[in-house]
């Protein structure tokens, strides 16, 4: 096992993110196998229609994590801003793009407000971010009224449906190749930029960075920033997938994205995060998701099946962090 591990080739995509990606395959395998259709075109789209919007969730988290930090806010903040973007589109007749930007600035300032109190007042993170939560679940619900928000439909007669084709035009799914660029993005900021290597190493030794002379205010917030302009356009890619947003809602969310993160090996004490091993994390969550859902299973076994893969993979992590220290 350790001569494997030492293969260059091995270590270059990661011990780890590779038993990830095959247990992704055998999951795919099993599933085609035992149900019916499992590996028809509409199964596919419908796990990609989850990836999108869980994808750039448990992305920004990951900047956020990198940090030592973490943020159970995001699922009801792309609830809010999908919500308030949406109300605003169908209340007060706001063009397509302007509600699409609204989401995304909404998105912004979340992450601004929770990295300031973070960064700057010292708050811990997750007191903030619980309280962030309740904030936006609060929020979308004021703003609307406490209504549903039902986003156009690609078919509908005034063309405000056309924000649609971010996620499929017609039976190609556009959005693979947007959400394909943006990990791309990503991954060169985490991993070769001054603010990824800030980053993480805040992650690592909070203390010896500021001692270093650097501002580890400012690039702490800037995570919690990243991560909130990444819930605003997952919030645009949920509508487009799902038409219908609910106040008061997106908990579940926090949590799948999170797993993502854990599985892909992103550590939860901070200072180590792959953006791949995420997207693979994320596509493990939607498989299992799809799966669930197939075998007419409740949403509740799937949050079970959640919850012990964070604590098998954090175990995982801890274990990891004992032998090498």
């Amino acid at each position: 096992m350790e001569n494997i591990k030492q293969n260059p080739v091995v270590k270059k995509l990661g011990f780890n993110r590779i038993i990830l990606f095959c247990i992704l395959l055998l999951m795919y395998g099993v599933f085609s196998v035992i149900i019916p259709g499992f590996a028809s075109m509409d199964r596919i789209m419908s796990i990609l229609n989850y990836t999108y919007f869980l994808g750039f969730l448990a992305l920004g988290v990951t900047f956020v994590i990198a940090t030592g930090g973490i943020d159970f806010s995001i699922g009801p903040v792309m609830f809010c801003c999908a919500l308030m973007a949406g109300y605003t589109l169908n209340t007060h007749g706001a063009p397509v793009i302007v509600s699409l930007i609204m989401s995304i600035v909404i998105g912004f300032c979340f992450g601004c407000f929770n990295g300031y109190l973070v960064a700057f007042v010292g708050v811990p993170p997750f007191i903030v971010s619980m309280a962030t939560m309740n904030i936006a679940k609060g929020l979308g619900s004021v703003f609307t009224k406490t209504q549903s928000v039902s986003w156009p439909q690609g078919n509908d007669p005034s063309g405000k449906g056309w924000f649609r084709n971010l996620v499929k035009v017609g039976d190609f799914p556009i959005g693979l190749l947007i959400f394909a660029v943006a990990v791309v993005i990503l991954y060169i900021v985490m991993n070769n930029t001054k603010a990824g290597r800030y980053i993480l190493c805040l992650g690592s030794n909070k203390e010896a960075v500021r001692l270093s002379g650097v501002n580890v205010r400012k690039w702490q917030m800037l995570a919690y920033v990243i991560c909130g302009a990444l819930v605003g356009i997952a919030a645009i890619f949920f509508v487009g997938a799902y038409t219908t947003v609910q106040p008061g809602l997106g908990d579940t969310y926090n949590n799948e994205a999170i797993a993502s993160c854990v599985m892909g090996g992103t550590s939860m004490a901070g200072g180590l995060a792959s953006i791949g091993g995420t997207v693979i994390g994320v596509l493990v969550i939607s498989l299992l998701q799809e799966g669930i859902m197939a075998l007419r299973m409740t949403k509740e076994v799937q949050m079970i099946i959640t919850g012990i893969i964070v604590i098998v993979f954090v175990y995982a992590d801890v274990s990891a962090r004992r032998r090498r220290n």
